[in-house]
């Protein structure tokens, strides 16, 4: 199996953030997004991660010379984005017809069961259950619970399974195929090649798809759902009883909350929802609901509902 991970956009909503780092870097609970994504998925083992990159993607590039652990990777430059059907049609010379394809939007975070895809026979198309189908792409499913179609956008209800972002392609060749046709004749669905286009292609040509369902899904993409990311991430990934140990003389961590390496706290109470990043100085301040990026001072002041970076 391949991954690919498409991490070209640009994040505007995210700005000033993203003028430093590209959105699948920020930093939430301690790690960066693209750190969750990518060691969560690991047990899978996959022969090669295709990272599609665009916006700072030197920074990309540099972060990956650094990581261990994640077996063969490879950057895949989307000097022109066009959309996600060409970023995915990008990695596709690197990927065997008869090796089945991971593709994981690298700029979400989710709770799913991944594990069934070891012995998939069939494509998958991971789902969310959402109140407001209007809103997102949905997967129309027949008797049998197979996709019939795919709808952006319906203004009437046909299906409240929302696409999230993850997508495991068995008929690798058809894919490829697909998304050739729709680039040789420039197909295009607001103004972009789209992967859903190649994928209702597939379906009509008699690939078999079915849903699998996301638990939890975790958008990233303002300032104010990456903090509730953040926290939502801490509370299961916690280790503010650890630091509270590591700096009851000084300061008080409140859970759920993380702290980075060779931080100094001195007269603080930090927390709760709070992550900070490594080589922090954090002086006679109150923090809570908040991230902290790695190597930033704060002598003093009470900070709620913010991201602070250096």
């Amino acid at each position: 199996m391949k991954f690919v991970l498409p991490v070209a956009g640009n994040g505007v909503r995210l700005r000033p953030y993203t003028e430093d780092l590209p959105k699948c870097l920020l930093p939430v609970a301690g790690k960066s997004i693209l750190d969750w994504i990518v060691d969560d998925t690991l047990f899978l083992k996959p022969s090669e991660t295709i990272f599609i990159t665009g916006y700072k993607s030197e920074k990309v590039d540099e972060f990956l010379t650094k990581k261990e652990g994640w077996g063969k990777t490879r950057t895949v430059l989307q000097a022109n984005p066009q959309g996600l059907g060409e970023a995915i049609s990008l990695s596709l010379p690197y990927v065997d017809d008869d090796e089945p394809l991971l593709i994981i939007l690298g700029d979400t975070l989710f709770e799913a069961d991944l594990s069934i895809l070891a012995d998939e026979k069939e494509n998958v198309l991971y789902t969310y259950k959402v109140d407001d189908p209007k809103r997102f792409g949905v997967a129309v499913t027949n008797r049998s619970g197979h996709i019939e179609r795919l709808v952006e956008k319906p203004q009437e209800f046909v299906s409240d399974e929302a696409i999230v972002g993850i997508y495991y392609i068995k008929d690798v060749k058809v894919l490829k195929e697909c998304l050739k046709y729709l680039m040789d004749n420039n197909i295009r669905t607001r103004n972009e090649f789209q992967l859903t286009d190649a994928l209702q292609m597939m379906i009509e040509k008699g690939c078999q798809f079915h849903t699998a369902p996301v638990s939890k899904w975790l958008d990233c993409g303002l300032v104010e759902t990456l903090l509730q990311t953040n926290a939502y991430v801490m509370s299961r990934n916690d280790n503010a009883a650890e630091m509270n140990e590591k700096y009851k003389m000084n300061a008080e961590v409140v859970s759920p909350c993380h702290i980075g390496k060779n931080c100094i706290l001195d007269a603080c109470k930090i927390g709760p929802n709070v992550s900070v990043g490594d080589n922090c100085v954090l002086v006679n301040c109150r923090i809570e609901d908040s991230i902290i990026w790695d190597d930033v001072r704060i002598d003093s002041g009470w900070l709620k509902h913010t991201v602070i970076h250096k």
